[in-house]
């Protein structure tokens, strides 16, 4: 029969922490680590209008939950293939963000088509590249996507020291917010 946990600080840590009191066996919970890419195609970056739960419908990077034995950059190209089967070479790391609002940290590469096509795959409705002008802000998914492809554009693209979240959330708390307007990068 398997044990129950109850919420105990043991003696010398800082937090209660689910614990099994008949053998002391701690149950830690920890953040999951999400990868992900701005793919620059051109001018533009590629996008991907989910088909899935949470924020079906709406536009966002190929990115999702890294996976064990797995390594961030193995991880962020899976997803690409995954989401809108494109080969993506990686130009390094564009940002880290914490959110711990959801017990995420989230690693977000700056990259490229390494083979010039690319389709919608299972966890997509569809998959196309956007100049600046035509991202289709009030329909993002989440504020990471907002805040990776600002990051993106004032780094013109180009390889430069990894970002973290920006000053208004930089514990990631903020949840989405309403209605964005179109055209609205912040």
């Amino acid at each position: 029969m398997a044990g129950h946990f109850v919420q105990m600080r043991q003696e010398g840590d800082d937090r209660d922490r689910l614990t099994c009191p008949d053998c002391g066996f701690i149950a830690y919970e920890n953040p999951k680590v999400v990868v992900g890419s701005v793919v620059a195609v051109g001018d533009g970056v590629l996008l991907c209008r989910r088909a899935i739960e949470p924020r079906a419908g709406f536009w966002t990077l190929p990115a999702g939950y890294l996976e064990m034995h797995e390594t961030v950059d193995e991880g962020a190209q899976r997803e690409a293939w995954e989401e809108a089967q494109a080969r993506i070479a990686l130009d390094g790391i564009l940002a880290v963000y914490s959110i711990a609002r959801l017990g995420q940290v989230q690693v977000l590469f700056r990259a490229r088509l390494a083979e010039p096509s690319f389709a919608a795959g299972p966890e997509s409705l569809e998959v196309r590249v956007f100049s600046w002008d035509e991202i289709p802000w009030g329909e993002i998914a989440f504020p990471t996507v907002r805040w990776a492809l600002n990051a993106w554009r004032k780094g013109g693209g180009f390889p430069g020291p990894a970002l973290l979240n920006p000053p208004e959330d930089v514990r990631g708390t903020r949840p989405l917010p309403g209605p964005v307007l179109a055209g609205d990068a912040g």
